[in-house]
C-alpha cells in the first residue's frame, strides 16, 4: 500500500510539474505574440512642418542671430540638419506638389501658384504621402495651407487626409492685397473645416495659434494610432500676422515675431509628443516651401549667404533650412552636407515605414542611408531646377550648379518694399551658361564655366536626358513622361 501510494503521489507531482511547464510555455507564447503585435501596430509617426517663404537664414542654427528659435535649435541638436536641402521648386503650389508626391512638379502638371481663378489641381491618380501612409493604417491630418487646387475634387480630404483645417491657397489671395486684390478681383479668403467653409478671414493673427492647437489635439487623440500630421503654416508669407503673444518680441521686426511664433508652435507639437510618450518613435521634419519673397523688404526673410530668393533657381530660391528628428533611429547633432531635394521625402518615408511606393513613376529616391550617415553620396546623380511653366533653369551635379540661359528677377539695385508693400523687381537676361562650385562658393559669385568645360558638357548631357522625359518650354520641347493635372469638368 505504501509503495502504491508513493507511486501515485509521484505521478501526481510529475503531472503538476508538466502542467506548470505547459502553462508557462502558453503564457510565454502569448507574451511573445503580444509583443509582436505591439511592434506591428506601432510604426513611426510622421510630422511634417512646412512654412511658407522662409529663408535659409531665418533659423538660429542656420545663422539667424536676430530671431530667437530655441525649439528649432534644440530640434537640430537632438536630430540633424541638412545644409544642402532643396525645395522642389521656387514657388508655392509646385513646391508642395513635389514634397507630397515625390515627383518633379512639372511631371504632374503643377506649375506656379494656383489661385481662386484656376480650374485645375492635383490629379486623383497621383499618390500623396497621406494616401501612401493611409494604406499602412495611419490617421492623417493637415492643418494649414493646401494650395493644390481649391475645387472640391482637389481638396486634401479627397487626397488622403482624414482632417483639414486651413486655407486653400496663399493668404495674400484675398481682396485686401494692396496691389493684386483689385487687379485679380480676389474673392474673400475662405477658412475650411474639412470640406466646409466655416469663416472668411479678415485678419489672420490667430491662425498660427489655431493650427497649433489643432495639431496638438490631433496628437492627443491619436496617441494609440500611427499618424501622419502635415502642418503647412501660411506664415511667413505676406501679409504677415502674429498673435499678441509674440508681437514686438524679436530683433527683426514683424517678420522675426512671426518666426518666433512658428518656433513656439514647433515647441508645442514637440511637447505633445513627449507628454504622450511618442517622442522616440516619431519622425519630425521642419522645412519650407521656397526662399524669401525679397521684394517685400522688411517683411521678407533672409537667404544670406545665398544668392537671390523666391521665384528664382539661384540657391536662395530653393535651398532651405531642413531639420529632422527621429530619436529611435537617428543620431543627434548630425550636420549633413549631401544634396537632397524635397522629391526624396516620400520615398524616404516609405522606406522607414515600410510603405508601398506609388505605382506611377516618381522622381525622388530614398535618402535614408544619407540621413543615418551610412552614405556620403546622394542616390540622385543630379537635381533639376525648373520654374514658371516647365522651364529648365539649372542643374545641381555633385558640388556643381549649372545654369542655362534664362530670364530671372532680382532686387539688386532696386528699392526694397516696406511694411507690407512690395518693391519692383528688375529682370535680368542670362545669355550664356554659368557654372558655380556651390560647395566652395555658396553665394554663387564666381562663374567657372570656362575653366571646367568637361563638367559643363556632362551636365548638358544630363539635362538633355531629363528634357526628353519632362520637356523644356524654353526650348519648346515636349517631355515623353509628363502627366496631366486634374481638371474640373
Amino acid at each position: 500500500m505504501t509503495t502504491k501510494l508513493c507511486l501515485k503521489r509521484s505521478k501526481s507531482f510529475l503531472g503538476i510539474i508538466f502542467i506548470t511547464i505547459l502553462l508557462a510555455l502558453v503564457i510565454s507564447c502569448k507574451d511573445i505574440t503580444k509583443n509582436s503585435e505591439v511592434k506591428k501596430v506601432t510604426p513611426p509617426n510622421v510630422v511634417l512642418i512646412f512654412t511658407d517663404d522662409q529663408g535659409y537664414n531665418d533659423v538660429g542654427v542656420f545663422g539667424a542671430d536676430d530671431i530667437a528659435t530655441p525649439n528649432l535649435d534644440q530640434m537640430a541638436t537632438d536630430g540633424l540638419k541638412l545644409t544642402s536641402y532643396y525645395s522642389a521648386q521656387a514657388v508655392c503650389s509646385a513646391s508642395r506638389a513635389g514634397i507630397l508626391t515625390g515627383c518633379y512638379p512639372n511631371r504632374i502638371g503643377i506649375h506656379n501658384a494656383l489661385g481662386p481663378g484656376n480650374t485645375h489641381g492635383i490629379n486623383a491618380s497621383e499618390t500623396t504621402m497621406a494616401e501612401m501612409l493611409k494604406e499602412k493604417g495611419y490617421k492623417t491630418a493637415i492643418y494649414g495651407k493646401w494650395h493644390l487646387g481649391h475645387h472640391k475634387k482637389f481638396l486634401p480630404t479627397r487626397h488622403g487626409f482624414d482632417e483639414w483645417f486651413g486655407i486653400p491657397y496663399s493668404n495674400d489671395m484675398w481682396p485686401f492685397h494692396p496691389q493684386q486684390g483689385p487687379v485679380f478681383n480676389f474673392p474673400d479668403l475662405p477658412l475650411y473645416e474639412n470640406e466646409t467653409i466655416i469663416d472668411t478671414l479678415i485678419e489672420q493673427s490667430q491662425l498660427t495659434t489655431q493650427i497649433t492647437e489643432r495639431s496638438v489635439d490631433f496628437i492627443n487623440r491619436n496617441k494609440d494610432n500611427p499618424f501622419f500630421l502635415y502642418v503647412p503654416h501660411p506664415q511667413p508669407h505676406v501679409p504677415l500676422f502674429v498673435s499678441d503673444k509674440f508681437k514686438g518680441k524679436s530683433n527683426r521686426g514683424l517678420y522675426g515675431d512671426v518666426i518666433m511664433e512658428i518656433d513656439w508652435s514647433v515647441g508645442q507639437i514637440m511637447e505633445a509628443l513627449r507628454s504622450n510618450g511618442l517622442e522616440e518613435n516619431t519622425i519630425v521634419i521642419f522645412t519650407s516651401d521656397n526662399g524669401p519673397w525679397l521684394s517685400y523688404g522688411n517683411h521678407a526673410g533672409s537667404a544670406f549667404p545665398l544668392r537671390e530668393g523666391k521665384g528664382t533657381s539661384w540657391e536662395g530660391g530653393q535651398r532651405e533650412p531642413f531639420i529632422m528628428k527621429y530619436p529611435e533611429k537617428l543620431k543627434s547633432g548630425q550636420v549633413v552636407d549631401v544634396p537632397v531635394m524635397a522629391i526624396d521625402m516620400l520615398p524616404t518615408i516609405a522606406e522607414i515605414t515600410d510603405a508601398e511606393l506609388p505605382l506611377k513613376t516618381i522622381d525622388g529616391k530614398s535618402v535614408w542611408n544619407v540621413l543615418t550617415g551610412e552614405s556620403k553620396e546622394s542616390p540622385q546623380e543630379a537635381y533639376f531646377f525648373y520654374y514658371r511653366v516647365n522651364e529648365l533653369f539649372g542643374v545641381r551635379y555633385g558640388k556643381w550648379k549649372l545654369y542655362f540661359p534664362h530670364r530671372y528677377r532680382t532686387m539688386k539695385g532696386q528699392e526694397l518694399g516696406m511694411d507690407g508693400l512690395p518693391g519692383n523687381y528688375k529682370m535680368i537676361d542670362m545669355e550664356e551658361i554659368e557654372l558655380y562650385d556651390v560647395a566652395n562658393d555658396i553665394s554663387e559669385t564666381r562663374n567657372v564655366a570656362e575653366a571646367n568645360p568637361d563638367v559643363v558638357e556632362k551636365i548638358k548631357l544630363l539635362a538633355n536626358t531629363m528634357r526628353s522625359r519632362l520637356g523644356d518650354s524654353l526650348l519648346e520641347l515636349e517631355g515623353s513622361e509628363t502627366r496631366e493635372p486634374g481638371r474640373i469638368e
